[in-house]
């Protein structure tokens, strides 16, 4: 029996919009699902964010972060580790960033696809997965114990070093990538070298991109604290350091303490080093922002 040519398009055409009708419902409902783990997301940080807010209200003001920790809650303030965080996360960029830009534009752009550099690039991308107690147990077997630096500012800024760096030579590398390589070759046609091409057209355009990868990477030099607990081993401190050379202790661990304590008290005041925390964080990702426009707007 043969088939019309009407009755195959016809059939033809339902099963187009059986199709089409599924794949539309299809779009719907991974839609959906994608807004409801946003949403969910979003909904968990705002909660976790109005609970910290009203836990910490009316314990954070100007003498709760110029006085030292004490026993008691209402004469407790975080001066001593907000310095301490300073310090460390200064000399953690203080060794970050040279070493992991200029990694990052060797391997880029001097190294080329060799063996050595394959290598490299592999242990790199195993580093930036190892737990942060681990880094924690490798500085203070090198820094504290063998190269004899104690529980100082210096040997905590090397032993964030390491945990962030990998991360900063990753974003640089990515941050390079990103160039068009028209550019290099417009400069190479005008007769510069390998190290002009780099210095004045490859760094210029990949720093907001380099930037914003080296304040995500400090941001989480901030928030470690299993590291630094191996490394400094104090959370009761009341002296600020004056030098790399001072014992110190960092706010995660000043928080660490406080919520440890029974009294409801010191739950509070440890919410209020949280939102001082996060200020400190948001700060540094304000900063990230301003750079990357800043010279976004340059290049245009």
């Amino acid at each position: 029996m043969l088939t019309s040519p009407a009755s195959v398009t016809r059939s033809a055409a339902a099963s187009s919009r059986r199709r089409i009708g599924y794949r539309s419902w299809r779009d719907r409902f991974f839609y959906l699902l994608f807004i409801g783990s946003v949403v969910i997301g979003v909904a968990g940080l705002v909660i976790l964010l109005a609970n910290i807010v009203m836990d910490a209200w009316g314990w954070l003001d100007w003498q709760f972060i110029t006085s030292y920790a004490s026993r008691r809650p209402a004469r407790s303030g975080i001066f001593a580790p907000l310095m301490g965080t300073t310090w460390v996360i200064v000399t953690t960029a203080v060794f970050t960033i040279p070493l992991g830009v200029g990694t990052a534009v060797y391997l880029e752009e001097f190294a080329g696809q060799s063996r050595f550099s394959r290598l490299v690039q592999l242990n790199i991308a195993n580093l930036a997965g190892v737990p942060s107690i681990v880094y924690g147990i490798l500085g203070l077997g090198i820094f504290v114990l063998w190269l004899d630096l104690g529980r100082s500012v210096l040997a905590g800024g090397l032993t964030l070093t390491l945990l962030v760096l990998p991360i900063v030579i990753i974003a640089t590398q990515e941050s390079i990538r990103a160039v068009p390589p028209s550019y290099r070759d417009a400069a190479y046609a005008m007769g510069a070298t390998r190290w002009q091409v780099v210095k004045a057209v490859v760094l210029p355009q990949a720093i907001p991109g380099i930037m914003s990868g080296v304040i995500l990477a400090l941001s989480r030099a901030i928030g470690e604290a299993a590291p630094i607990l191996m490394i400094s081993g104090i959370v009761f401190i009341t002296s600020v350091p004056r030098s790399p050379g001072d014992s110190f202790t960092v706010l995660p661990l000043q928080i660490l303490n406080w919520v440890q304590q029974p009294q409801s008290d010191f739950q509070s005041i440890a919410a209020a080093a949280i939102l001082c925390l996060l200020i400190m964080l948001l700060s540094m990702n304000a900063v990230a922002i301003w750079i990357r426009n800043r010279y976004q707007r340059n290049r245009e």
